[in-house]
């Protein structure tokens, strides 16, 4: 595996678990206002309270370090990125700050406020749309380069196809993915009104998920063949998502092993994922950037690689260590520390 490839592969695999735990994260805030307006608070929002309490302030960890390697890895994203995402990007720190100002003030009442509810669920939603204008870039067509500077076509990417099916699967899945895990969480706590709430809540948004990924794909068809084609050439791993899905979903429709129906939409989502990032090499950011032409210097990707590496092994079981002493933790589970 050459450098270039593993570089962004390690990337990648932050990117992947940043979206793990952001869409539960994400997922939780929309499931909260719902259970405020729909008179279920008393019933959801302590579960969702529980799992956010020692979560939220990693969640974002996953994606500094997916940027910074990024930029890092590939010093050429930063010119092209940096016009393309002023306007997405400036928005997703703007909500990202509201979202953070609701963790802050939590503590004080307003949890409690409908207005601050609703900017948490809003938020949770409004987020992912705005990063995932990112991968729509990447594909080509939003871009045009001049003699001195590289121009943001924004009319285009609000009028394609191709873009809105992109922030709906991000939305769907957002909420599918959450709602799988609460679902699990409930069990573990024994809530069983939460965990029926809930689990009504992941059959609901399991179909909208797979009819998303299937537009996406029809867009992306039309938008950048060659990558649809390259796609085609490694139909198996979305094959396995698939399959994946159907588990998962059975699992939850049947109430049998909440965990196991998670770890299978968490291997729906790897094989998606990946399968998305390996039929889009070499390029980046498509004309302008590929692994081959954007990398750094060996001596700094080489360093990089290696700085990056040790940071996914510090964070994976800080992770674990974290899951251990609060979110499975038997007693805290069920609300009683």
């Amino acid at each position: 595996m050459s450098l270039e490839v593993l570089g962004i592969t390690v990337l990648w695999v932050f990117l992947y678990g940043y979206l793990i735990v952001a869409s539960i994260d994400f997922g939780a805030g929309f499931f909260a206002f719902y259970a405020k307006i729909t008179n279920k608070k008393h019933t959801v929002n302590d579960l969702i309270s529980r799992y956010l309490s020692p979560v939220w302030e990693v969640t974002n960890v996953f994606f500094v370090f997916f940027f910074v390697g990024l930029v890092g890895f590939f010093p050429d994203t930063a010119y092209y990125y940096g016009t393309a995402l002023l306007l997405p990007g400036s928005v997703a720190l703007i909500l990202l700050a509201v979202r953070g100002a609701f963790y802050a003030f939590g503590n004080y009442g307003s949890k409690d406020n409908v207005f601050f509810l609703f900017l948490y669920g809003a938020t949770g939603l409004l987020i992912p749309a705005s990063l995932s204008t990112a991968l729509t870039i990447s594909e080509g067509g939003f871009l045009e380069e001049t003699e001195d500077r590289v121009v943001f076509l924004a009319e285009e990417l609000f009028t394609s196809l191709y873009s809105w099916s992109v922030v709906i699967l991000a939305i769907v899945s957002v909420l599918f993915i959450s709602a799988s895990f609460l679902t699990y969480y409930a069990d573990r706590a024994n809530d069983t009104g939460a965990r029926e709430i809930v689990r009504k809540f992941a059959l609901f948004w399991s179909p909208p998920t797979i009819l998303a990924s299937l537009l996406v794909f029809i867009g992306l068809r039309s938008h950048n063949p060659e990558h649809f084609q390259n796609a085609l050439g490694i139909w198996w791993m979305f094959g396995l998502s698939l399959l994946f899905f159907l588990i998962a979903s059975w699992l939850i429709y049947s109430r049998k092993k909440f965990g196991t129906a998670f770890i299978m939409v968490m291997l729906q989502f790897f094989f998606a994922f990946f399968g998305y990032g390996a039929s889009h090499l070499p390029y980046i950011l498509k004309p302008f950037i590929t692994i081959e032409s954007s990398v750094t210097s060996p001596v700094m990707g080489t360093a990089l690689v290696v700085v990056f590496i040790a940071g996914l092994l510090l964070l994976i079981p800080s992770l674990i260590l974290l899951m251990r002493l609060f979110l499975f933790d038997a007693d805290y589970v069920k609300g009683k520390k």
